[in-house]
């Protein structure tokens, strides 16, 4: 954005008190003749500048990120490095006083003719830095904003395929992170209880099939792998076992005649091109609840891969 806002050579239309390139004669007249305004001239003339208000405003963002950054030197060197390249950025526009834009001038510099697509993206990074919007919002105390548990992305990043999964076979996403998977327990006497609720990470809903997916972040899918069942450590076992029966308690929730439940693991990128040509990316096991069908899928997704590519493997066993 900076290395477009060189000085050049634009049109401009302001009154001034001597004539200076075409003078507008009938606004003259009319308006300003009429208001005593003489020494006020309607012209339009080329002039050579530089949009000073914006360059305050790219002033005034950088300053603010920088102040967010410096208080976390320590989080790694990569802080460091920004820190560097927003140093140099400010170094730019060092000669305009920081000043904060608002809403109207950002409308203004939108309307601007030859806007370019790198303008508009960076007037919406200096948009969102005065709105504090440029890094989810998030305040310095909480570190720094990028910083997500990793259980929580492999969540989000299910959720993502999950999304393009339906887009490709149909149906509704609902997910636990928007609450929207919640059934409540209820208990009797109330205050007896201890789980309040059920909350499958992710349901996919179609006319006559439910998708429940429970995405886990643990080692369990590539240690299954290596070694056989039996030669598990108990613990392990003990683990794979209580997400087995979360994850088909979860199935007690649909309401469709086919219900599949899926317990996800993320995996490498070498372990799923290679589960992959053997035709082992999921495991399947299937029982019957009276009417009807329960499908258990335990799955690989890798974090690695493009994310058609993963939803259209995963697709293909859901349907």
């Amino acid at each position: 954005m900076l290395d477009q806002l060189q000085r050049r050579f634009e049109m401009t239309e302001e009154s001034r008190t001597a004539p200076k390139g075409s003078v507008d004669w009938r606004a003259y007249a009319t308006r300003h003749l009429s208001r005593a305004q003489f020494l006020s001239v309607p012209c339009r003339f080329p002039d050579l500048r530089a949009d000073s208000d914006l360059r305050s405003a790219i002033r005034f963002a950088l300053n603010k990120q920088l102040q967010s950054l410096s208080t976390q030197r320590s989080a790694g060197l990569f802080v460091l490095r920004l820190i560097d390249l927003c140093q140099t950025l400010a170094d730019r526009v060092q000669d305009v006083p920081p000043r904060q834009p608002g809403p109207r001038q950002f409308d203004q510099w939108l309307r601007g003719p030859l806007r370019t697509p790198e303008f508009r993206v960076g007037l919406e990074a200096v948009q969102w830095t005065v709105e504090d919007r440029g890094l989810a919002g998030l305040s310095d105390l909480q570190g720094l904003p990028w910083s997500l548990p990793m259980d929580a992305f492999f969540e989000a990043w299910t959720e993502t395929i999950l999304s393009d999964v339906a887009r490709k076979i149909g149906g509704v996403v609902r997910s636990g992170r928007e609450r929207r998977t919640l059934t409540a327990l209820h208990w009797e006497p109330s205050f007896l209880g201890s789980q309040k609720y059920l909350l499958p990470d992710l349901v996919l809903e179609r006319r006559d099939t439910t998708v429940i997916v429970d995405a886990k972040y643990k080692e369990h899918w590539e240690e299954m792998q290596e070694r056989r069942w039996g030669a598990q450590e108990e613990e392990l076992r003990e683990r794979h076992r209580s997400d087995l029966l979360q994850v088909l308690a979860y199935a007690n929730v649909a309401t469709t005649p086919r219900i599949v439940v899926c317990l996800a693991y993320p995996c490498r990128r070498a372990t799923w091109d290679s589960l992959r040509a053997r035709n082992r990316l999921v495991h399947r096991a299937s029982l019957s609840a009276g009417e009807r069908r329960i499908d258990l899928l335990l799955t690989a997704l890798p974090m690695g891969v493009a994310i058609s590519e993963v939803s259209e493997e995963f697709a293909r066993h859901l349907i």
